[in-house]
């Protein structure tokens, strides 16, 4: 699986050569470093992990200190493997957007989603509310309705739709397009939005 690490920037728009305008979202994806090799004779698997993104050595623990000086690297922020990695990389190498992406490329992007805190069934499963305001009802319009049966199961099922958290789930999206790179800035440009805040890591996928 090719793909990289990158971090999410933000939105902006960009006009194609037909004069369409097209949002796109901002992922920096500086170069990664390869930090482990994994084969399948030592490990079961082939696999390489990347890292990405300057951490201090005070946040980081002992044993990833030792785990990064292997591979003659700095202490990363992220470190994501991904199998069957098609580039031939050594430790201690670095992995740059233009040896994976091109313009016109179909990607997919995994992310962790906007928190949202303890929602209710309307923001959370797209219910409609109890029927209308008139005959007699009262704050109901958002309201969840019935949930269970009386007698019988004289309980509610497992998996039903309710109130609670939304969001901070991982997400992948996938097909969108890579637009336009700029590489000299690190920088792809994917149609479309990406999960996450802004300032949060993203796995970018081919």
């Amino acid at each position: 699986m090719n793909g990289l690490i990158g971090k999410k920037i933000g939105m902006t728009s960009i006009f194609d050569a037909s004069g369409k305008n097209i949002a796109c979202t901002v992922i920096e994806a500086q170069p990664n470093v390869v930090t482990q090799v994994k084969t399948n004779e030592t490990d079961g698997y082939d696999s390489v992990q990347l890292g990405y993104g300057e951490a201090k050595v005070k946040n980081t623990s002992k044993a990833l200190q030792g785990h990064f000086e292997k591979a003659g690297s700095t202490p990363k922020q992220k470190a994501v493997e991904f199998r069957n990695y098609p580039l031939d990389k050594k430790l201690g190498e670095e992995v740059v957007l233009t040896e994976i992406f091109a313009e016109g490329d179909k990607v997919s992007a995994v992310g962790t989603s906007k928190g949202k805190g303890f929602q209710g069934v309307v923001k959370r499963h797209h219910f409609n509310g109890v029927g209308q305001s008139t005959h007699g009802q009262h704050n109901r319009l958002r309201a969840p309705g019935s949930v269970g049966a009386s007698a019988w199961p004289s309980r509610v099922f497992k998996g039903v739709r309710m109130a609670g958290r939304m969001g901070n789930e991982r997400v992948k999206t996938k097909n969108l397009k890579i637009v336009k790179l700029l590489p000299e800035m690190n920088l792809i440009l994917i149609q479309g939005s990406v999960p996450g805040h802004k300032g949060s890591f993203v796995i970018i996928e081919k």
